[in-house]
């Protein structure tokens, strides 16, 4: 598993994007919803917006949430 750093809710979401992920809908919390498809099948994320820090654990479970495997997740970090 790579390191994950801490990174604000922006550059997660540039992250998200660059993976494949797009932006479904923000409702009325401070969630917006990035979903990535998958060997046909469709995957959903929360994403917390406006957040300076988010804890690497976080962004963790948001890229497993979307299906991303190790070298894929090293791929975006770099």
């Amino acid at each position: 598993m790579p390191k994950i750093p801490s990174m604000s809710s922006t550059e997660l979401v540039k992250l998200l994007v660059k993976s494949g992920a797009f932006f479904v809908r923000q409702g009325k919390t401070d969630h917006a919803i990035y979903a990535r498809i998958v060997d046909g099948r469709r995957y959903s994320a929360p994403v917390q917006m406006g957040k300076k820090s988010l804890n690497p654990v976080y962004c963790k479970r948001i890229f497993r949430q979307l299906k991303l495997t190790d070298s894929e997740i090293e791929d975006v970090l770099t």
